[in-house]
């Protein structure tokens, strides 16, 4: 915590050929932000003027090497620049292993101090996975370049868009691979880590939906037979040492009956089953959450969108929810 009680808040820059740099400016432009944490960005210092130029910010930039150094200004963006970035060869909304190098040591510095509790939270611009890949990093998406820096044992993604919310049993794995992670042990993981969050975050005995894998939910064994083999029998073990699971509910079902206020969240069982229903609910205001880490990591919900990067267009709502979310678990220990 640094010396004036507000936690720090440690915000990376992302793809530096993406919309990171813009949204950032555009979020940080509110100036309540800064009457409850003290925001760092950790990226490079003259592609955020660049972003603030873009937007008609006056806001000046406070280029620091070290926390200590970091100003609680609302007039002043602090950015954590280690110089490990050349500008000018970047060139907007294209895929470089310049950017993808730059954007995942950003994370890494971010997540040093995160883990040794300098920095209280940290909220994550999208990266390029592409750009990463080329860059030579195995680990390409944010959760698992946490958890394998961190050595955390189990960790998950859950995105919230307003009161739906989704956890997910497998994120970035191919549709084939990730269905031969619908087993029981997985499964009872991901509910037991689920059910500590929520009760951690103040919902008492909360109600956990488990979607199924297969249309109709196996129609009773006629379409696949993950529901009665692994997910019912991960439902009712979960049941047996007092988590309040349900399940497994027909996918094209569950999530409507979550925004009706069945359930305080749902166990999705692979990538698109989750993240379709948040998006479609409300993308803008859509946000990961990751939980399993030993900090607290939230994000926007969409890409680099290369298409748009440089042209000041980007919407910064779901980078202004990811910040506020990353803030109330840090203040309050509540999601928003």
């Amino acid at each position: 915590m640094n010396p004036n009680n507000k936690p720090y808040l440690g915000i990376t820059m992302g793809d530096p050929a993406g919309i990171g740099p813009e949204v950032i400016a555009k979020s940080l432009l509110n100036d309540s932000i800064f009457e409850k944490c003290t925001p760092v960005i950790f990226g490079n210092s003259n592609l955020m003027l660049d972003a603030l130029n873009l937007i008609g910010s006056n806001k000046k930039i406070n280029s620091i090497d070290s926390l200590s150094k970091a100003v609680s200004d609302k007039s002043e963006l602090n950015v954590l620049d280690i110089n490990n970035l050349d500008c000018n060869a970047i060139v907007q909304g294209e895929v470089s292993s310049i950017s993808g190098k730059a954007s995942v040591e950003w994370i890494l510095k971010a997540g040093s101090l995160a883990a040794n509790n300098q920095i209280q939270a940290i909220v994550t611009a999208p990266i390029n996975k592409e750009a990463c890949s080329l860059a030579g990093f195995k680990d390409v998406g944010h959760m698992e370049i946490f958890q394998s820096q961190t050595k955390s044992k189990q960790v998950a993604t859950m995105l919230m868009a307003r009161n739906l919310r989704v956890v997910h049993l497998t994120t970035h794995k191919s549709l084939k691979i990730a269905c031969d992670y619908v087993n029981f042990r997985n499964i009872l993981d991901k509910l037991i880590l689920t059910n500590q969050y929520f009760t951690q975050w103040g919902i008492v005995n909360p109600k956990i939906g488990v979607s199924a894998l297969n249309p109709h939910a196996s129609d009773g064994g006629l379409i696949g037979n993950e529901e009665f083999d692994e997910i019912l029998p991960a439902v009712n073990e979960a049941n047996k040492i007092g988590i309040n699971a349900i399940g497994p509910v027909a996918a094209d079902t569950i999530f409507n009956q979550a925004i009706d206020g069945v359930y305080d969240v749902v166990l999705a069982m692979y990538h698109d089953q989750g993240h379709i229903p948040i998006k479609a609910y409300d993308w803008a205001r859509s946000v990961s959450v990751n939980i399993g880490l030993p900090f607290v990591r939230t994000s926007v919900d969409h890409g680099t969108a290369f298409d748009i990067a440089g042209k000041g267009l980007a919407d910064p709502l779901s980078m202004l929810e990811a910040i506020n979310v990353a803030v109330s678990l840090v203040a309050d220990n509540t999601l928003p």
